[in-house]
């Protein structure tokens, strides 16, 4: 009996426990069923309640509901522009877009929000890339109508235009297009880190920074070349000599400058230098008979 006694305060227990954990998961359970019938409903009804109520949780289901709106067409501008523009920039700002056409939808109207939001969309876009454009939009302007006039000729004529006939074909003088030719033309800002293409030997994507010429740092070929050819020049020559041929050759200096220099006159310098010009002529002469003969 005792035994029958206590085993009865653990099957109620146990019960109990059950009975708790089955509340637990019938209460998720219907959370989620209300989640998932809340996305299931028809589109249309979301928008009547959105409008009437205004809610947060609504249009956020209504921003992940049309965001692939958003990057379609911000892929789409973004194949007109250069690649250091990132899609993604264009993205956030065509999100400002979406939310906005989700705002302001009219239901009453009778148009799909599709054709509605991407006029917003594309506006955003737009604006934004307007706001980092550092070029006036009256040289934008200019621009497009002088390329607009080009293209439109060439399509006619099936050669390149002329300045006379794109100046005809926008109505101005030869003055004025010049003018505005000019002012169409600004300074164009690249960056030196875009990519410009595969190189041919390890298929690398190569950058502007890879193959631009550094114009102020030396050229070591060239500087080794220039060292060379001094060496030669002066071999066999006097001090005198040997200032003169440098100083002129390599300092730049002029036949005054050298004379102050060595304490010499002009005339002096001169003639010292014609006399080098000969020596060194008739060895070079004697330097390629020598190379011919060798061959």
């Amino acid at each position: 009996m005792a035994s029958a006694h206590t085993a009865l305060p653990r099957l109620s227990v146990q019960s109990r426990s059950m009975s708790g954990r089955g509340s637990r998961l019938s209460s998720q359970h219907i959370a989620r069923r209300h989640e998932q019938t809340e996305h299931d409903r028809p589109i249309e009804d979301v928008w009547a309640e959105f409008v009437q109520t205004k809610s947060e949780d609504l249009r956020n289901y209504l921003v992940e509901r049309y965001l692939h709106l958003v990057r379609f067409n911000a892929e789409r501008v973004h194949s007109r522009l250069p690649d250091e523009v990132d899609v993604d920039d264009l993205m956030s700002a065509g999100l400002f877009g979406l939310m906005d056409a989700i705002n302001c939808f009219d239901l009453e109207r009778g148009i799909k929000f599709e054709t509605y939001s991407a006029t917003r969309i594309r506006g955003a876009i737009l604006d934004e890339l307007r706001s980092m454009d550092w070029v006036p939009r009256l040289v934008r302007h200019r621009s497009s109508k002088v390329e607009a006039a080009r293209q439109q000729i060439e399509m006619e004529m099936g050669r390149p235009a002329t300045e006379r006939e794109i100046a005809d074909r926008i109505g101005l003088d030869n003055d004025e297009f010049k003018k505005f030719e000019r002012d169409s033309k600004a300074v164009q800002v690249t960056s030196i880190t875009r990519r410009t293409g595969p190189t041919e030997t390890s298929g690398r994507e190569q950058r502007e920074i890879d193959v631009c010429g550094d114009e102020e740092s030396g050229n070591p070929v060239k500087d080794l070349q220039r060292k060379d050819l001094k060496e030669l020049l002066t071999k066999g020559l006097s001090r005198a000599e040997r200032l003169i041929v440098v100083l002129y050759y390599y300092e730049g200096m002029t036949m005054k400058e050298i004379g102050a220099t060595l304490a010499l006159s002009e005339s002096r310098v001169s003639q010292m230098h014609s006399s080098i010009l000969a020596r060194l002529k008739a060895q070079m002469q004697h330097r390629v008979r020598e190379l011919e003969a060798d061959r």
